[in-house]
């Protein structure tokens, strides 16, 4: 095939080797140690009294007055005993199974961490995805801090935030973990207490706590200094933030109404997180738990759930498509995936209509009858590559021409993601993985967090095929930075084109194809919904919304629960993440437009 706006990015190292770290943002603290703690103690943290329940959560947070730690972690941290310790209540279940005191699901999986130190942040040196072998939870652990408090005896205190993952899916169960240290005094560490006490899980909600007896095993980790200077360029290339109520003072004269946002939102408690990026400024909603604010609030891991398909497989085919021309967009799905003939027809059809959710086999002409029914449900389950390709093929008949039904499956991005790979390994050998060519390409530029570099892929491991339609672990500031790539920067990185500019044009509904539309969609309560590449869109129209006076289209990505990620055509981003099933987002559009107006200006 004929190399076509092919781009080679140099992108430089974040940070050179050095020999001394680079300092973080937020270096050194200023405090003096007097905390006056009255939670998670020293005396607590050494107790081997098990907890009854778990605590306010800004007990894990860098306290007031805290001051630069004298010691320095690094090397392994082992939870011991976590297979039978600690406390657990269910909030709402409906698939998992808790019965019994030993269920995996109500325990910590098997947990041995390695760590460095920059100043007081603490550094894991294996963050994303940490598959554990578990049958319930593999892990996500993220970046900490490290200070000194008076009352701790000579120790020096640690906490970070971890995530707990659903085997295979895309649940995500976020908790904090806290330790006392020392180099020098027997033992080297206390026990370590954790909790967890937010998730953003539509089917499963719990909490868990529990204080496990630990090793500390000090060590110079490999690559220590680069992996110091990594987290350092990490926080440097944060996007600013203001808190979300900062809207009304930094625009006076909007008579925005911040209630407003969630005027029609019928469960509030189950909003994980919020925000909106307008004028270079991220402005943050709180981020709550059932034991008030969560300690790590810009370390909060979010699923991705279906916004992986714009922003894994849609981004793909976009990068693709500007690296090897537009006609990988025609390209057959069955040259690619030798599976193809195990169900339906997919002679024709593209990888185009595929990622237009078009191929012309379903079994129910309704928005999401198949994708609630016992066929895509078998898919969505199968973990080998080898029952899930064939679990999206088989059960589903042809019944339409591609690119003229719409029909919403989950499986259909699969599919593609596994041509759009076989693809690639055409043009740069069997080695070549799709996931990779996007993470470097794209989410390691725009200055993705560490924790956001790895993905869901089938067979439980680190090596399976990357699943493209969810499987995304995001922060706050990660969900800007890919909107705002696509959005207001168009796909350009540092001024080069990286994704086909034609076809994001027509992802973000600037054009006149439309793609297809969405037959009763649950949230259009007024204007049309449509789909294409991977992309959802909403039409304003003055005949239903009559404050407007032009007709203009939001385009948007959304995932399973409650999650949408708005792509405003003046150039704002809002987000939202909820588990409640809720996608009530137009008040949001409306309360927006007073800061930024969609036509025109005043």
């Amino acid at each position: 095939m004929t190399r076509c706006g092919l781009l080679l990015i140099a992108i430089a190292p974040l940070c050179a080797a050095q020999s001394a770290a680079t300092r973080v943002p937020g270096d050194p603290l200023g405090g003096n140690g007097d905390t006056k703690r009255a939670t998670l103690t020293y005396k607590e943290l050494f107790s081997n009294d098990d907890p009854p329940r778990p605590v306010d959560d800004s007990a894990f947070a860098l306290p007031t007055n805290a001051a630069m730690p004298s010691e320095t972690f690094e090397g392994r941290l082992e939870l011991r005993e976590t297979a039978n310790r600690g406390g657990f209540t269910a909030v709402h279940e409906e698939f998992t199974d808790t019965t019994g005191p030993d269920s995996p699901w109500k325990h910590l999986p098997p947990s041995s961490f390695e760590f460095v130190q920059n100043g007081s942040y603490l550094v894991p040196a294996k963050q994303g995805l940490f598959i554990t072998g578990s049958p319930a939870w593999n892990y996500i652990v993220g970046p900490g801090r490290v200070w000194r408090e008076n009352a701790d005896s000579g120790y020096t205190r640690a906490s970070f935030p971890f995530a707990l993952i659903e085997r295979n899916q895309n649940c995500v169960h976020n908790g904090e973990m806290t330790l006392l240290f020392s180099n020098t005094k027997a033992p080297h560490v206390s026990n370590v207490r954790y909790q967890i006490t937010q998730e953003t899980c539509r089917y499963t909600k719990f909490d868990m706590w529990g204080q496990v007896p630990a090793t500390y095993s000090p060590y110079k980790v490999a690559n220590n200094t680069q992996l110091e200077n990594d987290h350092a360029s990490e926080v440097a290339n944060r996007i600013a933030t203001k808190p979300f109520a900062a809207l009304k003072t930094d625009f006076p004269d909007s008579a925005i109404d911040l209630a407003g946002f969630f005027r029609t939102v019928k469960f509030p408690k189950d909003i994980t997180t919020y925000g909106l990026y307008i004028n270079g400024i991220n402005y943050v909603g709180n981020c709550q738990t059932r034991y008030g604010e969560y300690a790590f609030c810009d370390q909060m891991r979010l699923p991705s759930y279906s916004t992986a398909k714009s922003a894994f497989a849609g981004v793909a085919m976009m990068r693709l498509g500007q690296l090897y021309c537009a006609t990988v967009y025609s390209q057959l799905i069955r040259d690619f995936v030798p599976q193809y003939s195990l169900g339906g027809d997919w002679t024709k059809v593209t990888f185009d209509n595929a990622l237009d959710m078009a191929t012309g086999n379903f079994i129910a002409p309704t928005f999401e009858a198949d994708e609630d029914g016992p066929s895509e449900i078998a898919f969505l389950t199968a973990e080998t590559y080898r029952d899930k390709i064939a679990d999206a093929i088989r059960p589903f008949p042809h019944k339409a021409e591609p690119g003229t039904t719409w029909i919403y499956h989950s499986s259909d991005t699969f599919v593609v993601t596994q041509a759009m790979t076989g693809f690639l390994e055409k043009q740069r050998g069997h080695d070549a993985d799709l996931f990779n060519l996007v993470r470097e390409d794209v989410y390691k530029p725009i200055h993705w967090s560490k924790g956001a570099m790895t993905t869901i892929r089938t067979d439980n491991s680190e090596t399976g095929r990357p699943s493209g339609y969810y499987g995304l672990f995001y922060v706050p500031d990660d969900v800007v930075k890919i909107a705002r790539f696509l959005n207001s920067d168009r796909g350009t990185i540092n001024g080069a084109q990286v994704l086909d500019p034609a076809r994001l044009t027509e992802s973000l509904f600037r054009t006149a194809n439309t793609g297809l539309p969405v037959p009763d969609h649950a949230s259009a309560s007024r204007g049309v919904t449509h789909y294409e590449n991977a992309f959802w869109a909403k039409h304003i129209t003055r005949a239903d919304f009559p404050q407007y006076t032009c007709n203009f289209w939001i385009p948007y990505m959304s995932g399973y629960g409650g999650i949408t990620i708005l792509l405003l055509p003046n150039g704002v981003i809002y987000y939202v993440f909820s588990d409640a099933n809720e996608f009530n987002w137009l008040n949001a559009v409306h309360e927006i437009n007073k800061l930024k107006p969609f036509c025109g200006t005043r």
